[in-house]
């Protein structure tokens, strides 16, 4: 459950007693302005933390479109070169999503090889974090380049 929302239920808990404050003490004037003053305030200060609590709403920035290509002549040699071995992903490393691949891109390592050939330590301060999760991500790019 939210936490958000726990907190409006108090709050509603607190106008719940203000209004029985208000209707029951009908004896002692001072002690029902007490309650209600205090019980109202408490149910303000509920709503206030509740929304504190809320999740923030962030945008998510649009996928690039991919650029317009053009049916064009294949030659010989151009299907020599697309026939070459395909570069493994990132992403197929364990503990490696789409975001972090771009990121390790973005330092200069595009391969799992170029990833099992890394310092854990320079790549967990350049990521800013923690130097066991680079490692782990080295062991099993190592293992996947063995494997291919």
């Amino acid at each position: 459950m939210r936490s958000d929302y726990a907190l409006y239920t108090v709050a509603i808990i607190f106008f719940i007693l203000t209004a029985t404050a208000a209707f029951m003490l009908k004896e002692a004037e001072s002690e029902r302005n007490l309650w209600v003053v205090t019980t109202a305030v408490l149910g303000l200060l509920f709503i206030g933390l509740g929304y504190s609590q809320r999740p923030k709403i962030t945008e998510i920035e649009p996928l690039p479109t991919p650029a317009p290509t053009t049916p064009a002549t294949i030659t010989k040699e151009e299907t020599v070169t697309e026939a070459a071995p395909t570069v493994a992903p990132l992403t197929e490393v364990k503990g490696i999503g789409e975001k972090r691949a771009e990121q390790l891109k973005g330092l200069g390592i595009n391969s799992i090889e170029e990833l099992a050939k890394a310092s854990a330590k320079e790549l967990a301060s350049e990521l800013k974090i923690s130097p066991k999760i680079t490692a782990k991500w080295i062991g099993n790019a190592k293992k996947l380049a063995e494997k291919s």
